[in-house]
């Protein structure tokens, strides 16, 4: 895994005011590109308290053995350390293979500016930096976690979503989040922003795994330990102000916000090796170890934070989790939704 960025490297959003005193600065410099390394993150000589706050938001905290996000601390709730890193990576590697593609929007050939939401290790920012040369790709997270050698036309900052954004309205022709629903707060208020930043006629589209076990045999019963697990989550994630279940609503709310055009596309993750199809068999055996390696750091934020559960009893819980989900003869799976919803143009016709 690269290395962390050096200080001189990194660029972390500044404080509330300091945030309104450069907006006209950044906004010019989100224009031009001046003030982006070759590393792939912003640097800027005229905000001399870069170096410091990048310093600052490398210096992680950890709770319950697990490392978190310094910048905006307990806004998000899931570790940022190593191993939950090459665990994002491998879902990224089983979206790409199951999917096929890195997006569903039908944006132009030739893209010019395109935000990552939550860009986490930075992968699928990447991916589509090799894919689209002519776009400029901009990845924003809590976490200062993405490597430095990047391609040419990929840049992340540090920064958090859920406040005010600097970079002009009508700039992007796309804007991607996957895997944000247990981390965002107030959607509608998200889908209204990129709503505002977005070109006429860009994209924007979410990918979302509804983290709930279906099953549409019945051999999944309501107290199987795997379906308890999920409901404490989801409402551990509840008492700290998050909806899971948003993955349902996201159509209604790109609609409710002014999108036009919003396409929902359902795929059916299996968990385990119980499809007969070989491709499904395959795509549910590491779906399966993916949830198993998360048990721990996906339960632990949410129960012990949202529950005030202790440690001790998380792990405990654990302990029949993961055994459960060994199950094979539970036909259980988690659907995937791709929304995508495009911003209203004059004289645009409806329908894709």
């Amino acid at each position: 895994m690269a290395a962390p960025p050096t200080d001189s490297t990194i660029s972390v959003v500044l404080s509330e005011e300091e945030h309104a005193a450069q907006h006209e600065e950044t906004l010019a410099d989100v224009d031009s590109g001046v003030g982006m390394s070759d590393a792939g993150y912003e640097t800027d000589s005229a905000r001399t308290t870069s170096t410091s706050l990048a310093s600052s938001a490398r210096e992680y905290p950890f709770e319950n053995g697990r490392r978190y996000h310094r910048f905006h601390e307990g806004s998000y709730h899931f570790p940022n350390d190593d191993s939950e890193q090459d665990r994002e990576d491998l879902t990224h590697a089983l979206m790409i293979d199951f999917c096929g593609r890195l997006h569903f929007a039908p944006i132009e050939r030739n893209p010019q500016n395109i935000l990552d939401v939550g860009t986490g290790t930075g992968i699928w920012a990447i991916g589509m930096g090799d894919q689209y040369p002519s776009a400029n790709i901009l990845g924003v997270d809590l976490s200062p976690i993405q490597p430095v050698w990047v391609p040419p036309n990929v840049r992340f900052i540090v920064d958090d979503v859920e406040r005010p954004w600097l970079y002009p309205q009508n700039h992007f022709d796309y804007i991607h989040s996957r895997h944000m629903v247990m981390a965002i707060r107030d959607w509608p208020k998200l889908m209204r922003r990129a709503l505002n930043h977005l070109k006429p006629g860009g994209w924007i589209e979410t990918q979302e795994i509804h983290h709930r076990p279906y099953c549409r045999d019945g051999s999944m019963l309501l107290d199987h330990p795997v379906a308890q697990y999920w409901g404490l989550v989801s409402d551990g994630l509840d008492g700290l102000g998050v909806d899971s279940d948003a993955t349902l609503l996201l159509a209604d709310m790109m609609r409710d916000a002014g999108f036009v055009n919003v396409t929902t596309r359902i795929f059916y993750v299996p968990i385990g090796k119980w499809p007969k199809n070989k491709t499904l068999k395959l795509v549910g055996s590491y779906w399966r170890a993916i949830l198993l390696d998360g048990a721990q750091p996906i339960a632990l934020g949410p129960m012990t934070r949202g529950l005030k559960w202790s440690r001790e009893q998380v792990e405990m819980q654990l302990v029949e989790v993961r055994r459960a989900y060994m199950d094979e003869w539970v036909h259980s799976y988690m659907p995937l939704y791709i929304v995508c919803g495009q911003k209203p143009e004059e004289g645009m016709i409806l329908g894709i």
